[in-house]
């Protein structure tokens, strides 16, 4: 079974965050690289930036959202391809998906772990 943390990429790093990984498209103001200390910065894993733009982080528009980015998930070759390599650290260590935004209830991160441990069930069965 996959184990998934969601933390702000401004909250201090820790060892036990595992595999740390990006899953912004931008990189976040005011993080080094170094401070970051990224195992991944998986850009193509983020929403595009149509559908970034369009939901501005509007929460009244987050379950819309929600079900255009898992579209986009399956159906972009590149986020598919992105998101099986993700799920694949995921098989093997703990892993910590990385987001900047200020919410942090209503962003990517949640619904990306959500298909992550979505796809882990279906396997599981």
């Amino acid at each position: 079974m996959v184990q998934i943390i969601l933390k702000r990429i401004y909250e201090p790093y820790d060892q036990m965050d595992g595999c740390r990984i990006l899953v912004d498209r931008l990189w976040p103001r005011g993080i080094s690289k170094e401070k970051a200390k990224l195992t991944v910065w998986a850009k193509e894993l983020a929403p595009s930036h149509e559908l970034r733009k369009w939901f501005g982080h509007r929460t009244t528009l987050y379950e819309e959202f929600r079900i255009k980015y898992l579209e986009e998930l399956k159906t972009d070759p590149i986020m598919s391809k992105c998101f099986e390599e993700i799920y694949q650290i995921a098989l093997t260590r703990k892993i910590t998906l990385l987001y900047a935004a200020k919410d942090s209830l209503h962003n990517n991160a949640h619904i990306l772990k959500e298909a992550l441990l979505k796809r882990d069930d279906n396997i599981s069965k």
